[in-house]
C-alpha cells in the first residue's frame, strides 16, 4: 500500500508539472499558435478553446486518477 501511495503522489506531481509547462508555453508567447496554425486552419479563439479544454481535461484526469486514489489509500491506511 505504501508503494502505491508513493507512486500515486509522484504521478500526481509529474502530471501537474506537465499541465503547468503546457500552460506556461501557451501564456509566454505566440509561437505555439504559429506552429499549430501551419498544420491546421484554426482561429486564435478556436486554438485557445481547444487548449483550454485540453488543460482542463488533463488536470481533471491527474486529480481523478492520481490524487483521489492517493487520498483514499491514506485514509484506508489509518487505524483507530
Amino acid at each position: 500500500m505504501e508503494m502505491f501511495e508513493k507512486v500515486a503522489i509522484r504521478c500526481f506531481v509529474l502530471g501537474m508539472v506537465f499541465v503547468l509547462i503546457w500552460f506556461l508555453c501557451l501564456v509566454t508567447g505566440d509561437w505555439v499558435y504559429q506552429v499549430h496554425s501551419k498544420w491546421f486552419e484554426l482561429s486564435k479563439h478556436d486554438f485557445a478553446v481547444v487548449h483550454y479544454c485540453g488543460l482542463m481535461f488533463a488536470k481533471v484526469c491527474v486529480f481523478l486518477f492520481f490524487l483521489v486514489p492517493y487520498i483514499a489509500c491514506k485514509w484506508a491506511g489509518k487505524r483507530p
